[in-house]
């Protein structure tokens, strides 16, 4: 509960440093989808992990960092995936995710307050990352073979 309290404030705290106002309705319904987006801790952790590794992960490395089921990580990446947060790129039979680029200021405060959720309350996830990261061979995860 802390993790998101803290990320909420940071980004509020940007964006109104910023004196971004929002214009229009349509631009406030993607503010409201991403939001929501983040408002998951296990999303909020795959969009820190993606921020911090700086590199694309695929759906078994998630799932192995978190220690979540295949099934909720691809729900959430779908999820993050709808609010334009993340992005996929089909290499072969894997699909990697990554960060999508953000187009405008609040994408980049949103990316900034989550870089600014400090390291030690990631650090296992960090460790087992960077870890399941070394596993690869040529760019591509070697332990699940079944995807």
């Amino acid at each position: 509960m802390q993790f998101k309290k803290q990320f909420i404030n940071s980004v509020l705290l940007l964006h109104m440093r910023k004196n971004t106002y929002v214009q229009y309705y349509g631009k406030m319904d993607n503010y409201i989808k991403i939001f929501k987006a983040l408002s998951d801790t296990t999303r909020l952790k795959i969009m820190w992990l993606l921020i911090n590794i700086d590199e694309k992960i695929c759906v078994s490395e998630i799932v192995d960092v978190l220690e979540e089921y295949q099934y909720n990580v691809s729900r959430h990446l779908r999820i993050l995936k709808g609010a334009q947060l993340i992005n996929e790129v089909k290499e072969g039979k894997w699909v990697f995710y990554y960060l999508s680029p953000m187009k405008d200021e609040f994408g980049e405060l949103v990316q900034q307050a989550i870089h600014s959720i400090p390291d030690s309350e990631m650090t296992n996830e960090m460790m087992k990352c960077k870890k399941r990261l070394t596993m690869r061979e040529n760019g591509i995860d070697t332990l699940d073979d079944n995807v």
